[in-house]
């Protein structure tokens, strides 16, 4: 019996495609997680925000729920800075984020689930978009729209949260937030300002990946807690604080969770998956591009 070499390729393009989208999903946990030493469990909750003001702006308007979310952003962003400035003042500045902070986030957890919950039920809902249904064919493999969009317009993302760490002063910074608070001050930087700025992006983020989310797939309520235990994973194994490290998590998790989908079904992918994780920190503890 020949090899399935068209259904193994085909496997690994939707896992590219698949980690493209992850990628968008654990940008902001590698901010928050990663960078600030923030475990901000509800994050997805978040992005499950975005997808429904997507739908909701999609369904009476007709706009484009990629450019709903770019509208969106600056929203999102000053919902993050409040959402720090809350954590900040309760919790961080008594030396209290630990565990009291983490169960803060459950609770924004589940009140933003409940929320969504009691205003659209529990039904599934989705969008309109030219580039949903229509796939492209390249000689035998598949390119469906509908992961391709998300997948570049998540990468431009990374690409362009990387240049923006790494070359303006408050990307650095924020760099720097979680190492030395002392230098910060003395470059006449305020460490909490720093953090409510990178805990707002990490949020916009959040945003982006809700319209990639109900892009790709239709959305209800606790749809986000599938994706709770696979962004976290994503942080650690692509290296603490590391985009490009983020990135390349992403995508060998989605090509691991693809092929093992395809050859075994579905229900074995996050096994397989988590088994990847456990092995790659076995020999390399602090990720794929962690320092």
């Amino acid at each position: 019996m020949d090899f399935p070499v068209e259904l193994l390729a085909n496997a690994i393009v939707a896992g590219l495609l698949l980690g493209g989208f992850y990628a968008a999903v654990t940008a902001g946990i590698s901010i928050a997680f990663g960078i600030l030493d923030i475990v901000n469990i509800a994050h997805p909750a978040f992005i499950i925000l975005g997808s429904y003001i997507a739908y909701i702006v999609n369904a009476n308007f007709g706009i484009d729920p990629i450019l709903v979310s770019l509208i969106m952003l600056p929203a999102f962003y000053v919902l993050g800075g409040a959402v720090y400035q809350v954590y900040y003042a309760s919790f961080e500045r008594r030396g209290q984020e630990a565990l009291r902070g983490l169960a803060f986030f459950f609770g924004l957890l589940f009140i933003t689930e409940v929320g969504l919950v009691l205003v659209f039920g529990v039904d599934y809902r989705y969008v309109e978009a030219i580039y949903i249904g229509p796939t492209l064919r390249f000689s035998f493999i598949d390119l469906p729209l509908r992961m391709l969009i998300p997948c570049l317009v998540s990468l431009l993302m990374m690409l362009c949260l990387q240049l923006y760490l790494t070359r303006t002063f408050i990307g650095r910074a924020i760099m720097a937030v979680s190492q030395d608070q002392l230098a910060l001050r003395l470059m006449a930087a305020d460490p909490v300002r720093i953090k409510r700025i990178a805990f707002g992006i990490s949020i916009a983020t959040a945003a982006i990946a809700g319209a990639f989310l109900i892009v790709i797939q239709p959305v209800e309520p606790s749809v986000g807690r599938e994706y709770i235990g696979r962004v976290f994973a994503i942080c650690v194994l692509g290296g603490m604080g590391s985009l490009p490290g983020t990135v390349l998590a992403a995508i060998l998790l989605g090509i691991v969770e693809s092929i093992t989908a395809t050859f075994y079904g579905p229900s074995w992918a996050p096994a397989v998956s988590f088994g990847f994780l456990l092995l790659t920190l076995a020999f390399r503890p602090a990720g794929i591009l962690g320092r």
